[in-house]
């Protein structure tokens, strides 16, 4: 529990310094948001690296989410995702019943709307890391309920 609390306040402390010049513009918040999923994607990229140096390549995409869900978010996240779906056509959502970066933040409605900026990080991260495993993606986020959110992973053929 204690080598999580870093990696919480190295996230709090990015978001800070992101939206600390921001103007609070439509714009410059999706341009906010757009640098967040670009750190992460960075970040997810080179973590994947050093996960993935002794493992064999995998067999298809499923097995590659099933690592998303099972290896790599236990590495960041200290616990597997609770749920992924899959439609069989690209299509994977992963949920997670009590999402880290949002368990700090209230269960009211008033947060919904910053939820966003607590989640482009991770996105990108997700992203990255497909990346690596040669997987190109789209990713996004969505949150009905605090602290649970899902994670849509859209698989772009090449």
């Amino acid at each position: 529990m204690a080598d999580e609390a870093p990696f919480q306040l190295l996230h709090y402390e990015l978001l800070q310094y992101i939206y600390k010049a921001a103007d609070g513009g439509d714009a410059e918040q999706g341009r906010n948001v757009t640098k967040l999923e670009s750190m992460g994607f960075r970040v997810g990229q080179g973590l994947l690296e050093r996960l993935t140096k002794d493992t064999a390549r995998f067999k298809d995409e499923l097995d590659v989410m099933k690592f998303i869900c099972k290896d790599f978010w236990t590495c960041v996240f200290k616990k597997q995702i609770d749920n992924l779906r899959t439609n069989h056509q690209g299509i994977y959502v992963l949920q997670d019943n009590a999402f880290r970066l949002l368990a700090q933040l209230s269960a009211g409605k008033q947060y919904l709307e910053l939820s966003p900026k607590y989640l482009a990080f991770t996105c990108g991260l997700v992203r990255g890391a497909l990346c690596g495993l040669g997987v190109k993606s789209i990713v996004t986020a969505e949150v009905s309920v605090m602290p649970a959110c899902k994670f849509q992973v859209m698989i772009q053929k090449m």
